[in-house]
């Protein structure tokens, strides 16, 4: 019998393939070593091969080649590689072995297993991973498409399933509203876990429940108190917001926080090593009862808190009083205490004293996001810290900033339902389909050659509408017409009826927000204005962007960051930039970048193309987002707990 001992494998490439070469070698067949040789080689194989007399009656020994080639069988009459085991039935060597004549060469069960196991691991390997997985809990107010206001619905609800898709165990703690309209359906899939709690907060014990759904790989689970059920938004109504909206959000944080402790979700909890990715002031007590109430006794000493500020003018402001309610040990005032300014009280007798969640948050979180590079900057200023900006440069060196993702699935002009044509970054044919459908819809004269402004938001002073309704008299002098879509300060909603009457052939307004028109609008128009006084992220430039409509803004906070000025000369000529930026927040400054726009527009097609194309063509998916996210998450567990 012929003999092979295999006593240590050494794996090369052999310059030219031997088989090829030298006729006198054949396959005999090609073995499989498993995933800890796989790792070594790849997708290499071993195989076999034996020497095979030629005419002359020359031969030579047989060898062993590397390929990088697909398995295959091989029906062969000569040798093949069996295995030698001891008494225990440890292998300790391989032999040489040959067939009677005639024999079929097969895979033996035990190869067949190792083949389907290595054709799963390539299976997998197409799925990106991150090379460190955590137990991720997010805490919000709302998360899509359960509870959605604004920007904070729309990234809870996307980026823990982008997380999910990369290995991490993901939980979103939100409140179960449920408000007696068409929205309640969608926690129709939510089951009550039977597992109720009691919170000491506000002088007494209150009783939460907890509601789960697990889809997209994310275990989506919902608070259950009465609070939480009651006519309007998240956050208030008609008459504003609730008055309540303190004790709400105080049961929201103390239930997250013993949510991985009690809830055994797939079979087991997620345990005290948790990354909680506190979001605004509605989370902002998480990092602070992580660091009171919870280490102290020796809980979460693992555990590492992410305050992520998606809007800093909101901070959970209440009187100093109510901080008997917050559940918080005496001792931890001073992390919620809050001064008002003389300038900013009430009265002369007002001492200005009050508790600030967000602040809490601040100074007791291991780091701290904002949803744009740009705006983690502008938070550290006077001019937008709000108050918070010397707490904040102090705590820059912990402090990132990630812009946001989109929904690539939702928002993609080649599959979207809502639009009149399809179109892509290769084939533009279906955008002017799409503008000449939005005229015919909003009863606008039909005219593909006029330049179309679009804008999309909510009406009030943030958003700039007092600069557009300066400016609109003297830019409706051009050849243009200009369509809004918007809600809020009503001066801003009658306005627009006013204009739209006063210019019918140039002018429509849209007063509410409707989704498909949204869509319609964003595919339809040439151009989107985004005039804000800040914006931390802004998601409409990257909708108008993935449809092709080229965004002027405002140069602020995330739409400096996601919006390339226009260079035509940049590009040997071929031009760079995926829209204008313009700054100062003036009238003349904003009319200056539009009407630099509508010209390039009329005048210059080419160079419109290629900005066309270039922001269709750039990455805002969630997945280059999460990426970034992990980046954080392992400076988090660098250093030791903050608090």
């Amino acid at each position: 019998m012929e003999s092979l001992a295999i006593n240590r494998l050494g794996f090369c490439k052999l310059p030219i393939n031997l088989i090829q070469r030298d006729s006198r070698f054949r396959p005999v067949r090609k073995v499989g070593f498993g995933s800890f040789w796989r790792r070594r080689i790849g997708n290499g194989c071993l195989r076999v091969v034996k020497a095979v007399e030629d005419g002359n009656g020359g031969n030579k020994d047989g060898a062993v080649e590397d390929e990088k080639e697909n398995k295959e069988e091989v029906k062969e009459v000569g040798l093949f590689l069996g295995m030698e085991r001891d008494d225990s039935g440890s292998i300790i060597g391989f032999n040489l072995r040959p067939y009677s004549g005639g024999t079929e060469v097969i895979d033996s069960d035990e190869d067949a297993a190792i083949d389907v196991q290595e054709k799963q691991e390539e299976i997998e390997e197409d799925v990106p991973k991150t090379k460190v997985t955590y137990n991720v809990v997010f805490v919000t107010a709302e998360a899509a498409p359960y509870s959605k206001t604004g920007g904070l619905g729309d990234v809870c609800g996307s980026l823990p399933i982008a997380l999910a898709a990369r290995g991490h165990r993901v939980m979103v703690i939100s409140p179960r509203y449920l408000n007696g309209t068409d929205s309640d359906k969608s926690f129709a899939s939510a089951l009550d876990l039977n597992q109720q709690i009691k919170i000491f907060c506000f002088g007494g014990a209150q009783e939460v429940a907890f509601f789960h759904e697990y889809r997209d790989g994310v275990d989506w689970v919902f608070i259950d108190h009465p609070s939480y059920h009651r006519p309007g938004n998240p956050y208030g109504d008609n008459l504003g917001a609730f008055g309540d909206n303190q004790f709400r959000f105080t049961l929201l944080c103390h239930a997250a926080c013993e949510a991985p402790l009690v809830l055994p979700l797939g079979g087991y909890t997620y345990g005290e090593k948790c990354l909680f990715l506190v979001n605004d002031w509605h989370a902002g007590l998480v990092p602070v009862l992580l660091a009171s109430k919870y280490r102290p006794f020796g809980v979460y000493r693992e555990a590492r808190s992410i305050l992520v500020i998606h809007n800093l003018a909101h901070q959970g402001v209440e009187p100093a009083a109510s901080y008997k309610n917050l559940g918080l040990s005496p001792e931890w005032y001073g992390a919620v205490e809050w001064v008002f300014p003389t300038w900013a009280r009430t009265h002369a007798l007002d001492t200005g004293e009050a508790v600030n969640v967000l602040k809490g948050a601040v100074v007791t979180a291991d780091r701290i996001l904002t949803v744009s590079e740009g705006y983690s900057w502008e938070i550290t200023t006077i001019e937008g810290g709000y108050s918070l900006h010397d707490l904040l440069r102090s705590r820059k060196s912990v402090m990132n900033g990630i812009t946001n993702g989109i929904d690539v699935a939702e928002w993609d002009p080649s599959s979207d339902e809502h639009i009149a044509s399809h179109y892509s970054a290769d084939d533009l044919s279906g955008k002017v389909q799409c503008k000449i459908s939005l005229q015919k819809e909003l009863g606008l004269p039909v005219r593909p050659e006029v330049p179309l402004i679009g804008f999309i938001g909510r009406l009030d002073y943030q958003k700039g509408i007092d600069l557009i309704r300066l400016a609109t008299p003297e830019l409706l002098q051009d050849d243009v017409q200009f369509v809004m879509l918007g809600s809020g300060d009503p001066q801003y909603e009658d306005w627009m009826r006013t204009a739209e009457s006063n210019y019918r052939d140039k002018f429509r307004g849209w007063v509410g927000f409707n989704v498909p028109i949204s869509h319609r609008i964003t595919s339809g128009c040439d151009i989107l204005l985004m005039p804000s006084r800040f914006e931390p992220c802004g998601l409409n430039q990257l909708y108008a962007m993935r449809y092709g409509t080229v965004p002027v803004v405002h140069a602020t906070g995330g739409l400096r960051d996601t919006v390339e000025n226009f260079n035509p000369y940049a590009g040997e000529g071929s031009g760079e930039g995926t829209g204008w930026l313009f700054s100062p927040l003036t009238k003349e400054s904003m009319l200056g970048a539009l009407r630099t726009a509508m010209q390039t527009y009329r005048e210059h097609k080419e160079s419109w193309e290629g900005l066309v194309r270039r922001g269709m063509k750039r990455d805002f998916t969630w997945e280059s987002a999460a990426k970034q996210y992990e980046q954080v998450f392992e400076w988090a567990f660098i250093d030791p707990p903050y608090c």
